[in-house]
């Protein structure tokens, strides 16, 4: 697009779970210095570089996976999720070097404490 003679690039990333993210000890532990507006933005824009990175720091339920989900058994709702997310993140794979701790531990015999 073009805004004055200066060429504008946007990006639209999906901001699900983002507040939530925004005021979880994870966040605070990332981004001590920025209130939870600051860290919910920075959430969204890392969105754009690293989807998968980022949105293992939400927990899966608190994305919105439609309309039912909470008639739904919450318990099992979770486990189905944690799975899918385990298997995506297996199956992408993960740059042990710059991968966060969360991330980390989705990958498959990996855990917080190993």
């Amino acid at each position: 697009a073009n805004l004055g003679g200066c060429r504008v690039v946007y990006a639209v990333a999906d901001e699900a779970g983002a507040s939530i993210y925004s005021v979880s000890p994870a966040a605070g532990e990332e981004l001590p210095d920025l209130d939870a507006t600051e860290r919910g933005a920075v959430s969204i824009g890392r969105r754009l570089l690293d989807p998968l990175s980022e949105l293992v720091k939400i927990p899966p339920e608190s994305i919105g996976v439609g309309l039912y989900q909470h008639d739904s058994d919450a318990k099992r709702m979770k486990a189905e999720l944690d799975g899918v997310v385990v298997d995506c993140v297996n199956a992408v794979g993960v740059e042990v070097n710059t991968a966060s701790y969360h991330l980390l531990a989705r990958v498959a015999g990996l855990s917080l404490a190993v």
